[in-house]
């Protein structure tokens, strides 16, 4: 039966470091991270004499502390067999290199998300002119390019030096976790091939980043490969997991709570980028820079902390109008590329 709303499993949440059973053979384990989202879901999967997680939490001495407890106690007995990370981004990924070399485990990965956190973790300062260069043109200030110039090079302290080798999942495999099959279902546009881990037998399947429950993931463009449309992609996979997973099944999603509504949230999902694409249209009647069409997609004021992927959330909008031809785009004599609507 079609599930028409969104309706949560939980009232409640597992403290820090807590397990809770949430299917046959799957628990939710919380993790704390010190940002304003101050946590991500990890997942522990049956497999034989021990337990396959998703996903590691991030690099550091709080998440540390967690895993170490949890070898000492309540899996003691049932130690990791294998990691599988959804994506590369550090609060996913943090911790892969530890564990795993802690541990003597394999790390199973998309290819794309283990090569680009290969590569962003080897990241060392200077920024190159390149980035710099995109951020101008973006319309970042002197001082908004001086903090970038700053923090180039970050996502290294927050990712533990990564396995020197990993084992690929691949969209559409089948893998044998325990007793039961897990289907990979890839999804792009938060990252290069975010994997979500479908299991048809408990009607269950770890999202990830790909599909949360309160706030749509990030969706941005990177001076890395400033030609690529990361909206599309988004939108296709929005569209494909619709196909893909049946209404009802029990979403366990990186941040925020277990739900079921899965076809009611991907839609909602694609109306909110559908709804800012018309919006910045209408704003851009008149040239308009990356950082000056912030009102027509975010309803709250973009500090110096949200600026950088503010700016990768406009730019992937400005990227996929452009691309259709809704928008022209002129680089100034300042450097700046500002957007108009085609007449």
């Amino acid at each position: 039966m079609a599930t028409r709303r969104i309706s949560y499993e939980f009232d409640s949440v597992p403290e820090a470091g807590g397990l809770r059973e949430v299917a046959p053979g799957v628990k939710w384990l919380r993790m704390p991270l010190p940002f304003a989202l101050d946590h991500i879901n990890l997942w522990l999967l049956a497999d034989g004499p021990g337990w396959a997680a998703v996903d590691s939490g991030l690099n550091g001495d709080p998440a540390i502390g967690v895993w170490r407890a949890l070898f000492a106690g309540p899996i003691k007995a049932r130690p990791l067999t294998r990691l599988l990370v959804t994506h590369m981004h550090p609060d996913h990924s943090g911790l892969a290199g530890w564990l795993c070399a802690e541990l003597g485990i394999g790390l199973w990965m998309p290819r794309d998300e283990y090569l680009m956190c290969r590569v962003l973790a080897a990241d060392r300062p200077p920024a190159p002119q390149t980035g710099i260069d995109f951020y101008r043109a973006a319309g970042f200030s002197e001082r908004a390019l001086e903090k970038y110039a700053e923090r180039f090079g970050m996502f290294g302290r927050f990712v533990s030096p990564p396995p020197s080798s990993y084992r690929r999942l691949r969209d559409g495999e089948r893998i044998g976790i325990g007793s039961r099959d897990w289907e990979v279902v890839i999804g792009r546009g938060h990252s290069p091939e975010h994997a979500c881990l479908f299991c048809a037998e408990l009607n269950v399947v770890i999202s990830g980043d790909q599909i949360l429950p309160t706030i749509s993931s990030n969706v941005s463009l990177w001076p890395t490969e400033p030609d690529a449309d990361p909206l599309d992609e988004w939108l296709n996979s929005c569209k494909n997991l619709k196909d893909r997973l049946p209404s009802d099944v029990l979403v366990l999603p990186a941040h925020g709570k277990p739900f079921r509504g899965v076809h009611v949230r991907l839609d909602q999902l694609i109306a909110e980028h559908e709804e800012g694409l018309a919006k910045l249209l209408d704003y851009c009647v008149e040239p308009k820079s990356a950082t000056e069409v912030f009102p027509a997609l975010f309803k709250t004021a973009i500090d110096g902390a949200k600026l950088m992927m503010a700016t990768g959330e406009s730019l992937a909008h400005l990227q996929y109008l452009l691309k259709r031809g809704a928008l022209t785009a002129e680089v100034g004599d300042d450097g700046v590329r500002r957007y108009q609507r085609t007449q």
